[in-house]
C-alpha cells in the first residue's frame, strides 16, 4: 500500500508562483515515474509533468518554460510553478508508479487545489 500526500496548493494572482510537494510513504520496493497530473472542472486529468529515476523529464506544452519538476528525494517530487496563469486553475494530483518486481502499480494521491484569479 503506497501513500501520496501533496501539499502546497492554494490561491495566487496570475504571475504568480506556486511550489507543490509530493512524498510517497508505505511499502515501496521500487519508484519508476513520479509526476503531477491536473483536472480542471468539467475536464479531464491531464498531464503536466513527470520524471522518472533516470531523470528523464516530460512536460505538457502548455507549462513548458514556466513549470519545473524535480526529485527531492527517491520517493518524493516536487513541481515550482512560476508565471501563472488564470488557466492553470485545476486541482493538481500527484502520481507514482511503484512496483514490487512482479507486477506495477499506479499510485495517486488525493490532489491538491491551485486557484489563479485576481
Amino acid at each position: 500500500q503506497v501513500q501520496l500526500v501533496e501539499s502546497g496548493g492554494g490561491l495566487v494572482q496570475p504571475g504568480g508562483s506556486l511550489r507543490l510537494s509530493c512524498a510517497a510513504s508505505g511499502t515501496i520496493f521500487r519508484t519508476y515515474v513520479m509526476g503531477w497530473y491536473r483536472q480542471a472542472p468539467g475536464k479531464q486529468r491531464d498531464l503536466v509533468a513527470i520524471i522518472t529515476t533516470n531523470g528523464n523529464i516530460d512536460y505538457a506544452d502548455s507549462v513548458k518554460g514556466r513549470f519545473t519538476i524535480s526529485k527531492d528525494s527517491e520517493n518524493s517530487v516536487a513541481l515550482q510553478m512560476n508565471s501563472l496563469k488564470p488557466e492553470d486553475t485545476a486541482v493538481y494530483y500527484c502520481y507514482a508508479s511503484t512496483g514490487d518486481g512482479i507486477s506495477l502499480f499506479a499510485n495517486w494521491g488525493q490532489g491538491t487545489q491551485v486557484t489563479v484569479s485576481s
